[in-house]
């Protein structure tokens, strides 16, 4: 499984994802399909117990943030979080944070 510019041999998701997931109706294949073809806006090094990554994939043209956690050593990908980016506080192009 390829995302990006990471590799896992498993992708989970935690219960906060899920929960996020089915509240905006956003499927598992839709969560794959749009991290393959996602791109790393943020890097989380510090995160624990794993460093985490925010991509910006798209379903269709609805623009989704995920929040990735990677361990690396066992090559498995956990999808932390993902919601749709608020205009109000991303640029246009949903990358950078607008200063409030």
């Amino acid at each position: 499984m390829k995302f990006t510019e990471f590799s896992c041999d498993q992708l989970k998701f935690s219960r906060h994802a899920l929960e996020q997931m089915f509240a905006r109706k956003i499927n598992p294949g839709d969560i794959r399909k749009c991290l393959e073809q996602s791109e790393i806006i943020d890097d989380y090094p510090e995160d624990t117990p794993y460093p985490s990554r925010l991509l910006l994939g798209f379903i269709k043209d609805r623009p989704i943030h995920l929040v990735l956690a990677i361990n690396e050593l066992e090559k498995i990908c956990i999808l932390v979080t993902t919601y749709e980016p608020d205009k109000k506080l991303w640029g246009p192009d949903f990358k950078k944070r607008k200063m409030l």
